[in-house]
Parts: C-alpha cells; sequence; structure tokens
C-alpha cells in the first residue's frame, strides 16, 4: 500500500468516527452603521419596525435575529455612540403579539430615559394596534397622509377544527388535572365560563393600551381615548384631528422635526443594517442583497404551528 493509500485509509477512518458540526450558512454578521444622507459630525439613527410584531427569531436556512432582538441591538449600540443625537423610528405594522409590542414600547421609553434624546415616530402605510403602541412611546408622531392607524384593542385569536376532525373521522381527547387547563382547546368548543376567562384577560391587556396611549398623548383625557379605542382605524388626517397623531408628514419632514427638537443645524441621517444589506435612502428597507438570504427568512415551521390562543395587540380586517 503506497503512501497516498495509507493516507487516505486514515482520513476515512477519522471521518467514520467524528461529527462535525458546522452552519452550511453563515450566520449574520454585527450590525453595521451606514450613512444615509446629511453632514456633521451629529447623527440622526433611523430605525425600522417592519411587518408583524413579534418576539420569534428567525427560522430559515441563515439564522437571523428576530425583531426584538435587532431593536434591543441598535438601541444598545446607539446608547454607546455620544454623535446619536435623536432617532426617528419609522413604523410599518399592523401589530402583532401583546408581549412584543410592549417589551418594544419598554425598550424606547428606557433609551429615551436614559439617553435623554429625542425620539420621533413617522408612521407609513400601517401603524395599527401594536404599530400604534410603539409609536406611543415616541416624543412626537407623524403620519404620512395616506397613513392607516388607530385599530386600539386586543383580539384573541384561535381555530376551532371539531367540525373538520369530525369530518374525517378523529377525535382528540385530553387528560388534564382541572377543568380549564384545555380552554382555548382548538378540538372543542368554547364554553361560556371560558369565554367570560379569556374575557377578562382581555380586559385587563386593553387597559394597559388604553394607560400607554394617555402617557403618549397627554392632552387627551381617558375618556376621549375610550371613545377612539373602539378598535376602528383611522386615516392620518383623522387621526391628527382625533390628537392621536401630533402632524401630517413625510419622513424627511420627521427627520427634519427630530433635528429641530434636538437642537442641530446639520446632521448624519444613519441606519444599523447587517453585511450585505443595502440602504441608500431613507425609504430603503432592508432586504436581501442575494437569492440565498432571502430564501433564509422564509418561516418553515409557521406552517406546523399549532392553533394555541394568541392575545394580538393586531389589526386583522
Amino acid at each position: 500500500m503506497d503512501n497516498r493509500s495509507i493516507a487516505a485509509l486514515v482520513i476515512g477512518v477519522m471521518l467514520a468516527g467524528c461529527t462535525f458540526n458546522f452552519p452550511l450558512f453563515p450566520g449574520p454578521g454585527p450590525l453595521q452603521e451606514t450613512q444615509i444622507s446629511g453632514s456633521g459630525k451629529a447623527k440622526v439613527l433611523l430605525i425600522e419596525v417592519s411587518g408583524m410584531i413579534s418576539s420569534q427569531e428567525g427560522d430559515g436556512l441563515i439564522p437571523s435575529p428576530g425583531m426584538l432582538a435587532h431593536l434591543k441591538e441598535e438601541l444598545t449600540r446607539a446608547a454607546k455612540d455620544d454623535n446619536i443625537k435623536a432617532v426617528v423610528v419609522r413604523i410599518n405594522s399592523p401589530g402583532g403579539t401583546v408581549t412584543a409590542s410592549d417589551i418594544i414600547h419598554h425598550e424606547l421609553k428606557a433609551f429615551k430615559a436614559s439617553r435623554k434624546i429625542p425620539v420621533v415616530a413617522s408612521i407609513m402605510d400601517v401603524g395599527a394596534s401594536g404599530g400604534y403602541y410603539i409609536a406611543a412611546a415616541a416624543d412626537a408622531v407623524y403620519a404620512h397622509p395616506s397613513t392607516v392607524t388607530g385599530s386600539i384593542g386586543v383580539i384573541m385569536l384561535t381555530v376551532n377544527a371539531r367540525g373538520l376532525l369530525e369530518k374525517v373521522g378523529l377525535e382528540a381527547t385530553a387528560v388534564t388535572s382541572g377543568p380549564r387547563k384545555d380552554m382555548g382547546s382548538p378540538f372543542r368548543a368554547m364554553t361560556p365560563e371560558e369565554r367570560a376567562i379569556f374575557q377578562e384577560l382581555i380586559d385587563s391587556m386593553y387597559q394597559r393600551f388604553l394607560t400607554v396611549v394617555q402617557e403618549g398623548r397627554p392632552k387627551l383625557t381617558m375618556e376621549q381615548i375610550k371613545k377612539l379605542a373602539d378598535g376602528r382605524v383611522y386615516t392620518g388626517e383623522q387621526a391628527k384631528a382625533a390628537g392621536l397623531v401630533d402632524e401630517i408628514g413625510y419622513l424627511e419632514d420627521a427627520v427634519e422635526a427630530v433635528k429641530k427638537q434636538a437642537g442641530l443645524t446639520e446632521a448624519r441621517v444613519v441606519m444599523y443594517r447587517r453585511p450585505g444589506e443595502y440602504s441608500n435612502n431613507v425609504y430603503s428597507k432592508a432586504f436581501a442583497a442575494n437569492g440565498l438570504a432571502a430564501l433564509a427568512q422564509m418561516d418553515v415551521l409557521s406552517f406546523a404551528r399549532g392553533g394555541t390562543p394568541q392575545f394580538m395587540y393586531l389589526w386583522m380586517p
């Protein structure tokens, strides 16, 4: 046996007893600052909250931070940069889960308290329910003329698959420690008592939403807010007339307003992006630079999730 054959045999034996654990595709790198426009030493940070608000991490082929992790990373980096003098939060979301919406609101309030710099929200197409909940953390809220906002309220999402199971001859049986342990199950109808329990939870979450709006809209009384908070949506103009937003304007107007609040005559507008993401103006949305990264955003596991009830600050017409 020659040296090559011996080497091949040794390598084969080694590989047979070894398990290599490395990702097929590399994960995302750390955030990098990208300048969008402007000049000077001072910076205005543009943060994006787009799509369904959720604490879920990326489940695609390439691991990716979820919305909460990404926003926390942005705020942590911004908190360490003394040149960040103001923040604009660009919102384009119909809302999402109650907890995720509340966490983002909390993080923005905590950032404001620590840095003491102005934060302005700019609502794009939609800033409804949880999207508006987040906007309420800002010092001022701008809406586009065509914005849809509002939808202040809570909805519980669940499904009832009992009829479908009966059609296919299946029956689900739950063995529980108490009569309410499986309430909300998609395999049976909800009882009036269980509906009352869920309603109490929803009422509590709704009251929290009202409190958040009152904190963000101190010129409105609680009675005025309750009249506005029946779940309906408003145009930007209607929201301004009702006192839910401060100004009608475009994203550039929100940037200029926050610069003025921060006492800046000039500033660079910056965003934090992952390597490979492209942004060249304030309307740029983070998108994959190649098809492989786009494929990584697929939420394959969403098709397998069950019918567990979810409490949502969500506009879902």
